[in-house]
């Protein structure tokens, strides 16, 4: 991603701010609490202070007992308080998370599929887990401590001033901008493309092993393991080197703050000696507020070290809100007509993934309900873009698509799929039993309902068959199972969900001829009450068609 085309860092800041919500109050406690907390540990010392002072001979009421009570009460109190505010962050950053993916799916849901079919899966993933967690770091350890550190920060400023000098409150104030504000501005100028470039290769790399994983299995059947092993360790050196800069500046970063640190407290300590020396402040009290403010620095010193965390945030923030903002290619219809599907019918329909060259020109077809409608023709020409739009996963160029008369963008959406099903050309089986997967068209279909499915789709007897039946497990990727035995699966997903037009991508294309007849007369056996329209590039799919039509070239015509 360009640097020109990422959000800018106050604006990422805000928008991640905003998403607090109702947590703010909790936010709120814990720069409450961590505000106190580092009063409390600044105090103990400064107990030590006002005891010294107290004994050169400065005139404080306090008893030297109750000095030692109050130091060892700040000690408690400190770890009470860091103790809530750490709880207060980590509850808002880990219930943000939670919120975050569920807008992320949100988001994918909209978007899916169209948009995603230009997007790489594992980048995805990464977005979903490694962008996710360190937007953590954010909520926990950013927002919190900047606020705890403009507010201890003038505490200190302000007592200072007050009990001791306010010469010695001008320098800690020196100490506070130049660590707090100029050093991290700084850092993250220097650290920003780094940061940027680091999130963008690690999201690369985890997309290209994603994969590497998912195709191992044509890597090794293609001899192709030593060129994916060789991109796979130039792709991990860059990001290897691109880990080891950024550690570098991280490191530079680290060593200046503490250069800085050194100086202002060198320079608080010169400003009272001089103070002293010259008669304008006691030793006593120049103490107490030399030790106020080497105790204060801490806050400041948290906020330094954020450029190499925030560079990294910025960027997967820019990643996670960019998802959020994108516009899908087909808004869901809410507000349309239902539909009770008897026909479909397109006229004229024209369409292009780029506008410049259409991939369909001026097709014209229909689909009856209780007949087998077969679209045959090379792979590329336009087979599978037709029912995409049917699904109406992307918006037509031009020409009708019309469901029982009424055009396809004001059906709603939820009766679109309640009657149209799509089975595409992989059936993609997740990690669960063979039932559950089945109820992905419907959660609370009963066994029976289930095996009656899959006696339509021929599948039921080989299920029966397995140790555990309708309780066996698939394995990773449904790799445990065959294509044949997937594919007629995906099928009775399909029958399972009972839609009255079943939409077929290429059913046969992975299968061997005997599991294509058993597909064949499933769909035929099955299509009492239903229209389907099976796209093919095999003629002998065309079999159990009552009407075939051809594309060629992007148009279409009947097939005689």
């Amino acid at each position: 991603m360009s640097e020109k085309s990422r959000m800018g860092g106050g604006r990422i800041m805000a928008r991640l701010i905003v998403l607090l919500g109702s947590l703010a109050y909790i936010m709120i406690l814990a720069v409450i609490n961590g505000s106190l907390g580092f009063v409390s540990a600044m105090g103990v010392t400064l107990m030590g202070a006002v005891g010294i002072a107290k004994a050169l001979g400065e005139g404080i009421a306090l008893s030297y007992g109750w000095i030692i009570a109050l130091a060892v009460g700040f000690g408690v109190l400190r770890g009470a308080l860091r103790y809530a505010e750490q709880y207060s962050n980590h509850y808002i950053a880990f219930r943000l998370l939670a919120v975050l993916r569920d807008k992320i799916f949100g988001a994918l849901r909209v978007l899916c599929p169209a948009k995603l079919e230009s997007k790489q899966k594992g980048a995805i993933i990464a977005m979903i887990t490694s962008d996710i967690e360190t937007l953590e770091v954010f909520y926990a350890h950013t927002i919190s401590p900047i606020c705890i550190a403009v507010v201890v920060s003038s505490a200190v400023f302000v007592f200072v001033g007050c009990v001791s000098s306010w010469y010695l409150a001008l320098a800690a104030l020196c100490g506070y901008l130049a660590i707090g504000v100029i050093l991290p501005l700084i850092s993250s100028k220097l650290m920003r493309s780094g940061g940027v470039g680091y999130r963008a290769e690690f999201s690369s790399f985890n997309a290209y092993f994603l994969d590497s994983i998912k195709g191992v299995k044509d890597i090794v059947l293609n001899n192709g393991e030593e060129a994916r092993l060789g991109e796979v360790d130039r792709r991990s050196d860059r990001l290897l080197d691109y880990t080891k800069r950024l550690k570098r500046k991280t490191a530079t970063a680290a060593g200046l703050t503490e250069i800085f640190v050194s100086v202002f407290v060198i320079l608080t300590l010169i400003v009272g000696i001089v103070l002293v020396s010259q008669g304008a402040l006691s030793l006593g009290k120049m103490i107490v507020g030399v030790v106020a403010v080497f105790g204060s620095f801490g806050p400041v010193i948290a906020i330094s070290a954020l450029p190499g965390n925030l560079t990294q945030t910025f960027a997967s923030g820019d990643r996670v809100l960019k998802l959020l903002d994108e516009k899908p290619v087909v808004r869901p219809v809410t507000n349309g007509k239902d539909i009770d599907f008897k026909q479909v019918e397109t006229i004229d329909l024209s369409f292009g993934y780029d506008k410049s060259e259409r991939v369909l020109k001026d097709v014209c077809m229909h689909a009856e309900k209780g007949e087998i409608v077969g679209i045959v023709g090379a792979s590329g020409c336009g087979k599978s873009t037709l029912l995409k739009l049917l699904m109406r996963f992307w918006e037509r160029d031009a020409g009708y698509i019309e469901y029982d008369g009424v055009d396809v963008d004001a059906v709603n959406s939820d009766s679109l799929t309640d009657n149209v099903t799509m089975v595409s050309q992989s059936t993609y089986l997740f990690d669960e039993s063979i039932a559950d997967n089945l109820r992905i068209a419907k959660p609370d279909a009963s066994i029976e309902e289930l095996r009656a499915a899959c006696r339509k789709a021929s599948v039921d007897d080989f299920v029966m068959s397995l140790p555990d039946g309708y309780d066996t497990k698939v394995g990773a990727l449904g790799d445990d199972l065959s294509a044949g035995e997937k594919q007629r699966i995906g099928l009775a997903r399909a029958f399972l969900h009972d839609g009255k037009l079943i939409l077929l991508d290429e059913p046969t294309s992975n299968v061997d001829s005997i599991n294509e007849g058993m597909i064949l007369k499933a769909l035929k056996d099955g299509r009492a009450g239903k229209s389907i329209i099976l796209v093919s590039h095999r003629e002998s799919t065309m079999a159990i068609a009552d009407r075939i039509y051809r594309v060629d070239g992007g148009r279409m015509s009947e097939v005689k």
